[in-house]
């Protein structure tokens, strides 16, 4: 069974940086693409990053860009998301999720066939 598991949430304050994880498994090769999602209180879910584990594509989100760089490790399967300079505006909880194509990139949220659960990040002020 396919199954995503995002780590790495937590406290911080801002300025600060994180590291998000998402360790993949039961994937039969490394084509597929990852997505970080995240979701704060009352808002809708919003795209932040994303990566084609085979030809190594990124997009970020206008709000991140410059600030987080998402990365795989295909030995690991692991995709991370290092989150620098956050703001409180980044709070929320954090989703990473995977798509089998046919799409190389897709950014949206309904394109994606399996989740992992959640993790929350918070920043103070």
């Amino acid at each position: 069974d396919v199954q995503l598991q995002a780590s790495g949430g937590g406290l911080v304050q801002a300025g600060g940086s994180l590291r998000l994880s998402c360790a993949a498994s039961g994937f039969t090769d490394d084509d597929y693409a990852i997505g970080w999602f995240r979701q704060a209180p009352g808002k809708e879910r919003e795209g932040v990053s994303f990566i084609n584990r085979s030809y190594g594509r990124t997009h970020y989100a206008d709000s991140v860009k410059g600030r987080f760089t998402i990365s795989s490790d295909n030995a690991k399967n692991t995709v991370y998301l290092q989150m620098n300079s956050l703001k409180p505006e980044d709070t929320a909880v954090y989703y990473c999720a995977a798509d089998l194509g046919p799409q190389i990139l897709p950014t949206m949220w309904d394109e994606y066939d399996y989740w992992g659960q959640g993790t929350l990040v918070t920043v103070s002020s």
